[in-house]
């Protein structure tokens, strides 16, 4: 148990809480807003998310020099064995497929810790048969939920992997309008950490959907919510956070809008209107959480939430020392950027960049969430071309490339080739060190 922690009792958040809505569906502790959720309730991938973001959502108003490619092997179609976690592997459409490809990009040059990712514990062997065959050895989920909310499960199958995929727990922040909220926040925490959790995921719905005591919104630097970063502080917890979403979606949603496609198949992610914050207002509410906090370690999810905007991102990298970003499902987005520009940018910040997916991965692939979807099932061909991109991007040296994400934008991607030195870093050196977990793994990817 780490120091400092005390053991509180088990917290039944919802005891104390009225009913939100008869459209809130329950499933094994698990609640799922039917209505205005876009990910499938099949996929079981956004369990103990769902929980903290389908509810609230109910509830709110509607230079490096550039180097050649590394060479990649092809990779064996996985036979009937036990890998390192114990996990049994038996030959499937995964491993086939990927085995008969001919791209230079099928696995990552090197191992990866992918730091943001979204997994259904009962899909743990064909999680790691992916993650095997891509070169990725280590994932936090940020799905964990919390103690009675999905965190046993989560912390289950991090032992079955042996470690291999770590749970960060979340908050019940469809309970933020309760008196108790911060209270009940914090013995939560108090609890995961004693069970080992070493990090707190906060979805974009603190900014975007949970509500304060008035019933208005609540801002992501409410002064109300300082006691539970001052907790995470005292137990020495990560914060990897996600506020906002990209600029367009803060736009009209027309034709006119570069992400016109997306918010078409999704027009739930549309956040332009009155009733929402600007993109530049609920940003720097962001930066003034982040700076209020010094001593706190937290993580800018998808490129510090400002993947359009390197250098605003990168003035916060300034202004607070701590202060990490992942880059999960923004390669399109500031991939988009001159090369030359981005390559500089990933050498000033090398030792402050985490690697990250926002991969949602559940048994059946039709269902796996790339970044972002559309419309249709997702198809190995779609796999394929996301982790090629992926790999390609930073290791890559050829000449620009259409959006590997195509219904995110009609824009074109510049390869980085970064470094080996600076590779190893941002694949997984940074995130194995705020996390305390031992690096080089010694078992295989």
């Amino acid at each position: 148990m780490p120091r400092g922690v005390a053991v509180q009792p088990k917290l039944q958040f919802g005891q104390m809480l009225p009913a939100i809505s008869d459209s809130l569906e329950v499933r094994n502790g698990y609640s799922v807003h039917l209505a205005t959720m876009n990910v499938n309730v099949k996929r079981g991938i956004y369990r103990g998310f769902l929980l903290a973001l389908g509810a609230a959502v109910l509830i709110a108003p509607l230079a490096c020099p550039r180097r050649e490619p590394v060479p990649h092997a092809r990779v064996a179609v996985v036979t009937a064995s036990r890998d390192a976690a114990g996990i049994r592997h038996a030959p499937d459409a995964i491993a086939q497929a990927i085995s008969s490809s001919s791209d230079a990009y099928v696995r990552a040059a090197m191992p990866v810790i992918d730091i943001h990712t979204h997994i259904d514990p009962s899909a743990t062997a064909t999680v790691m048969r992916l993650f095997a065959a891509r070169g990725i050895h280590t994932a936090v989920n940020l799905s964990a939920g919390y103690e009675g909310a999905g965190l046993e499960d989560a912390l289950a199958q991090q032992r079955a992997t042996q470690g291999r995929i770590v749970p960060f727990c979340t908050l019940p922040w469809q309970g933020t309008g309760d008196p108790r909220f911060v209270s009940v926040s914090i013995g939560i925490l108090e609890r995961c950490r004693a069970l080992g959790v070493r990090g707190l995921k906060i979805p974009k719905v603190l900014g975007l959907g949970a509500r304060d005591l008035d019933g208005q919104r609540l801002h992501v630097d409410a002064a109300r919510l300082d006691p539970i970063f001052a907790a995470v502080e005292r137990l020495g917890m990560v914060v990897l956070i996600h506020t906002g979403d990209p600029r367009a979606f803060f736009e009209p949603a027309t034709p006119m809008n570069e992400r016109w496609d997306e918010l078409q198949s999704h027009p739930s992610w549309s956040f332009h209107g009155p009733q929402w914050p600007s993109f530049n207002e609920i940003l720097r509410e962001f930066e003034t959480r982040v700076l209020r906090h010094p001593r706190v370690t937290f993580i800018g999810a998808h490129f510090g939430n400002a993947a359009e905007d390197p250098e605003r991102v990168a003035r916060l990298l300034s202004q607070a020392p701590r202060y990490m970003i992942d880059t999960a499902a923004r390669v399109p987005e500031f991939g988009r950027h001159p090369a030359s520009t981005m390559r500089a940018f990933f050498t000033r910040w090398q030792d402050r960049i985490v690697f990250g997916t926002d991969l949602g991965l559940g048994d059946d692939m039709g269902q796996w969430m790339l970044g972002s979807h559309g419309d249709e099932p997702t198809q190995q061909r779609d796999v394929d071309r996301f982790f090629t991109a992926t790999w390609r991007y930073y290791e890559g040296s050829d000449e620009s490339w259409e959006n590997p994400t195509p219904i995110q934008g009609r824009w074109r991607t510049h390869p980085v080739g970064l470094s080996t030195d600076i590779l190893a870093k941002v694949y997984a050196g940074n995130a194995a060190r705020i996390l305390g977990i031992a690096w080089p793994p010694t078992s295989p990817r």
